[in-house]
């Protein structure tokens, strides 16, 4: 008789994007000790998801397991010392002993896509191994403009459960990244979720990149507007309500002051930046 996946709960609000609801939830009785590392992992990711770097940089002391070392590297980077956390990872990824372990690659494959290093990134994931490790396959490959390598990424992960939320998330990204047709498959799989599970902003940006797909701005608006009440700094859910009032004909400064304050680095916020550099350029050239 197989033995009931105790985390199967916290790994889906995790996956949704509820980070705050799994680290209310994290405390699941009858763990063994791989389980409850698991468990502390998800804990820990979710708090850096939701910004908490230096609470995960000060809990995970070095007696850790090999997995939280990880997410606490993946802190590190995001506080700032990249340089730091990278050349600890690479030190890390050559000990025969620990190099291996699915999470440090995990880890190591989100910090070098993050550095858009994405080659670098596939040299510790793309072996796989875990369903979590063949869908950031399927993110970098989407990244690199080859959805025909994530859909060969999917198509391992439908073998190894159809069903699985990462699954039907990796099925969803990939629908979108393909388009026509296929946006309306996504926007099926994100309603699906809204069905089962507590609406999350990840859910809801999910289902207005749809929307917006398929040319409904107003439903995406309106969305987008349901998402920012559950987190108004979130910069995806900023970075779709600034394409989304353009479409619409209306303003759209005031959410890219909030990405520019909250996200400087975002890409949209860099975009902008060159294009009134440009502008600036223009009239300068005409004056």
């Amino acid at each position: 008789m197989a033995t009931p996946d105790l985390l199967f709960n916290l790994r889906n609000l995790f996956y949704l994007g509820a980070y705050q609801a799994a680290i209310n939830n994290s405390d699941v009785p009858g763990l063994d000790a791989d389980a409850a590392a698991e468990r502390d992992a998800i804990v820990f990711r979710s708090y850096i998801a939701l910004g908490s770097y230096q609470l995960v940089i000060s809990e995970i002391d070095s007696s850790a397991a090999t997995s939280l070392q990880a997410v606490k590297l993946l802190a590190l980077y995001l506080t700032g010392d990249k340089e730091g956390a990278i050349s600890s990872l690479k030190e890390w990824l050559s000990d025969s002993a620990i190099g291996s372990n699915p999470v440090l690659r995990l880890i190591a494959g989100i910090i070098f896509m993050h550095e858009q290093d994405y080659n670098e990134a596939l040299k510790h994931t793309h072996s796989g191994g875990t369903l979590d490790l063949h869908a950031l396959n399927v993110q970098i490959f989407i990244k690199m403009h080859r959805s025909d390598y994530a859909e060969k990424q999917l198509k391992i992960m439908q073998q190894i459960d159809e069903d699985h939320t990462l699954t039907q998330l990796a099925n969803a990204w990939l629908d979108i990244a393909v388009g026509g047709s296929k946006i309306h498959e996504a926007y099926l799989i994100f309603q699906d979720f809204a069905e089962k599970y507590p609406m999350t902003g990840m859910v809801l940006n999910g289902k207005a990149v749809c929307c917006m797909h398929m040319g409904s701005f107003e439903e995406a608006e309106t969305l987008l507007l349901e998402a920012l009440n559950k987190d108004a700094k979130d910069p995806e859910t900023l970075a779709n309500l600034i394409v989304c009032n353009l479409h619409l004909g209306k303003s759209s400064s005031r959410f890219l002051s909030q990405l520019k304050l909250s996200h400087p680095d975002h890409v949209l916020v860099k975009n902008s930046a060159s294009s009134e550099a440009n502008f600036e350029r223009a009239l300068q050239a005409v004056a």
